[in-house]
């Protein structure tokens, strides 16, 4: 949006799937451990879906958060509204926001929206009430052309939270939700709250070529700007995918990342996360390499624009709880006190204003990273591949004090040698 603050990428966000973040599984748990995710850093609790789950075509024995009955419903097996309010309240008395996930592409097989309005739904060719991607068929999708009532019915869903406390929206699947709809709900809720987030799930390119190819409607990551403050990172998660699993070099990943600074408005928020409840575990990927993981999160933490926890991140978590079913995260390391000292170097503010260099190392496996102002420089190095050599860098001669490790890095003849810890090093100018 337009009038985006920068200062949005100072934000350290933590996701929660209630149902699968305790044994209890409801906000009570959540608002008992909010002091240690405050002290993480975190600036915004932001949840995955609260509403009832629908029970036709219902995937696993539970069913998906994102296959709702109806959204002016909070689930009673979390806490109910009561429960939900509670929570609100905890958030805010601990000085952080809350936001939800918005579901507004699709609703359950069984949602009262499809019992009362089923002129509302989308069709296919035979004329059934249809979704348009093959998989999800626990649910059935929105037809937002059919009937402005539809869009009435919705966006006071999203005024009747925003007026319980709720600080924000992350909005599923939003690229295949019409722009127009989202500009109608960003003037409605901003009269609630001038100052509500909006998180736009912008789908992967590939996936929006496809709808396009079918004929729907789907927004490209710049068009999500117009009406969003942040976008996920989906456009360039292919190449770090592609990375990961040994298809390629780093090097279309860094490429990528340079490319959003030239490609997305001024002002443009990125969501950066290494994980969430649709991505693996990134100690999964590397092999339960916590060095590994390490240099990713501090990477992660080190790129223009917010930062995304999920829940267990903090602990080298290696399993991502089933969508479906009842399953815990694991906790296998505390990386909470290094994750602390990111989020706090997250706060200052040349991560939202200052000048952002990627570079493009000759050695495969590094990310070389420079943020700078008129006043400071941080520079950060993270080896990613765990390779060995030595780095060029854009640095003098001498004796640098690594921010992570408190360690002495030597630079010479404009050289690092490198070794597994990341590197992030601050100096005045």
């Amino acid at each position: 949006m337009k009038n985006t603050s920068i200062k949005l990428r100072n934000l350290v966000i933590y996701q929660i799937y209630v149902r699968n973040f305790s044994e209890k599984g409801n906000f009570k748990a959540v608002i008992d451990d909010l002091d240690r995710i405050k002290a993480l850093g975190v600036d915004i609790i932001y949840l995955l879906p609260i509403h009832p789950i629908g029970e036709k075509n219902r995937k696993g024995k539970l069913g998906s958060p994102y296959s709702i009955k109806d959204y002016n419903i909070v689930s009673d097996e979390l806490g109910g509204l009561n429960g939900f309010t509670e929570l609100i309240k905890a958030v805010h008395d601990k000085k952080m926001k809350i936001m939800m996930d918005i579901v507004f592409n699709h609703t359950s097989r069984d949602s009262r929206l499809l019992k009362e309005h089923p002129e509302w739904f989308h069709r296919n060719e035979s004329g059934e009430i249809a979704n348009r991607v093959g998989d999800w068929w626990d649910i059935v999708d929105l037809d937002y052309t059919k009937d402005k009532n539809l869009w009435f019915e919705l966006l006071n869903t999203l005024v009747y939270y925003a007026r319980m406390g709720v600080d924000g929206y992350r909005c599923d699947v939003a690229s295949m939700v019409p722009l127009e709809f989202w500009h109608l709900a960003r003037i409605q809720v901003k009269r609630v709250n001038p100052k509500f987030i909006w998180i736009s799930e912008s789908v992967h390119g590939g996936h929006c070529k496809y709808m396009r190819d079918q004929g729907y409607t789907c927004a490209s990551e710049g068009e999500m700007y117009q009406e969003f403050d942040i976008a996920y990172d989906y456009d360039i998660d292919p190449y770090l995918e592609n990375y990961l699993k040994g298809h390629t070099t780093l090097r279309p990943y860094l490429e990528g990342l340079k490319r959003q600074d030239e490609i997305y408005p001024l002002n443009y928020v990125k969501l950066h996360n290494l994980e969430n409840h649709d991505i693996d575990r990134i100690m999964k990927k590397v092999d339960n390499n916590l060095l590994k993981v390490k240099n990713w999160l501090a990477f992660m933490f080190m790129q223009k624009g917010a930062a995304m926890l999920y829940m267990g991140t903090e602990y080298a978590s290696s399993i991502k709880p089933n969508l479906f079913d009842k399953e815990m995260y694991d906790r296998n390391h505390d990386l909470s006190e290094f994750i602390t000292k990111l989020a706090k170097l997250k706060k200052r503010k040349i991560f939202a204003n200052g000048i952002y260099t990627v570079n493009l190392p000759e050695i495969d496996g590094v990310a070389y990273q420079v943020f700078s102002n008129k006043d400071e420089e941080i520079q950060g190095i993270f080896n990613v591949g765990l390779q060995e050599g030595y780095l060029d860098v854009n640095l003098k001669d001498g004796k640098y004090r690594n921010y992570l490790t408190n360690k002495m890095v030597k630079v010479e003849n404009g050289k690092i040698k490198l070794g597994t810890d990341p590197i992030i090093v601050k100096f005045k100018k």
